[in-house]
């Protein structure tokens, strides 16, 4: 395998030879938090050589930020799909092409051409799931599957719900609720949204990202949250239950790039490469529950991830969940205010 590793290396770096000058045997990861495998790391440290350090963040947002302001000192990041055309457009991302490295075969088809990166010049797939609703069934044992979990609790759930700080995932599920769609530029459907949120938040306990043990320890009894950190929380509490909100819910997929401005380019390139190998894409799922969208890795996962419904979305919800894209400039800047209003 290591022999196989360093092949696949150095092909990579022959293909991409004109890239900037890297410092030969670190790498800097830019993730979100609680979501990188430490497994995955040594792996890979052992397998190349190359020293990982990886810093969290807790939301699309800050991590654009701080990218942009600059000065970062990281390699690559791994921002959500309707993200990664905001990131290709400002020029921060390094167009890597990926799609010419030895492993990308691996992907499976329909994430090999996608509308936020077409051809996959500039990421790869880590890891991809959903918005949706995890609830601690011991405390409400009514329908789960809806967003008014969030936005009309039950009075069970009253003071002891929690909230992703993800601006687009909690202001689309919002517009979803309200019959309306993410990224519309329809004033009144944004109004609607606007004051459906400054109301519901008096209900809310905390919007905190990273509460999978909160949950699962009764700290919280509700989250609009993503499924694989349900799951997580699941396998700790077996009364959490993640629900799929039929007035719609939102699709993402995370995917790496490398940064414009990255110090250590061919050994991000290995890393993209290496995350390739079923193997290896099976150890980020192992960890934080989430499919990943490539082909073989489904028997080098834990066997419980085959049938939880957390993972295979029940066909019965299916057509509910629709991937975002990224909104105008002008919504991006109503949804800003709306959520700077939600944070006061």
């Amino acid at each position: 395998m290591k022999l196989k590793v360093l092949i696949a290396a150095l092909g990579v770096s022959m293909m991409f030879s004109n890239g900037p000058a890297s410092a030969e045997g670190e790498l800097n990861l830019f993730n979100w938090g609680n979501y990188t495998n430490p497994e995955l790391i040594e792996k890979f440290e052992k397998e190349t050589g190359i020293k990982v350090t990886v810093t969290g963040y807790d939301d699309n947002d800050s991590a654009l930020a701080k990218i942009k302001a600059g000065g970062h000192g990281f390699d690559m990041v791994v921002p959500s799909s309707n993200y990664v055309p905001i990131w290709i457009e400002e020029g921060l991302l390094l167009e890597a092409r990926p799609d010419q490295m030895p492993n990308f075969e691996n992907l499976e088809d329909q994430w090999k051409d996608v509308d936020w990166d077409p051809g996959r010049h500039y990421t790869v797939p880590w890891q991809w799931g959903s918005v949706g609703v995890m609830v601690d069934t011991a405390v409400y044992d009514g329908d789960i599957n809806t967003s008014s979990i969030i936005f009309d609790p039950p009075e069970e759930l009253v003071g002891k719900i929690n909230v992703a700080p993800e601006m687009g995932d909690v202001i689309g599920t919002a517009l979803r609720y309200v019959g309306s769609e993410p990224c519309t530029s329809d004033k009144e459907a944004l109004k609607k949204v606007r004051d459906l949120l400054l109301e519901a938040k008096p209900k809310w306990l905390s919007m905190e990202y990273g509460v999978i043990e909160k949950i699962a320890a009764g700290d919280m009894a509700a989250s609009l949250y993503w499924n694989g950190a349900a799951f997580r929380a699941r396998l700790q509490n077996p009364d959490i239950h993640y629900g799929y909100p039929r007035e719609g819910y939102s699709l993402w997929m995370d995917s790496v790039g490398i940064l414009a401005d990255a110090k250590n380019v061919e050994e991000a390139k290995t890393f993209l490469n290496f995350i390739m190998e079923p193997e290896n894409a099976a150890l980020i799922s192992a960890f934080a529950r989430y499919a990943n969208g490539v082909k073989g890795s489904a028997e080098f996962m834990p066997e419980d991830m085959a049938t939880a419904t957390e993972v295979i979305i029940p066909e019965e919800f299916k057509a509910s969940g629709h991937f975002v894209p990224p909104c105008s400039p002008d919504v991006q800047a109503i949804y800003t205010a709306i959520w700077t209003e939600l944070q006061k």
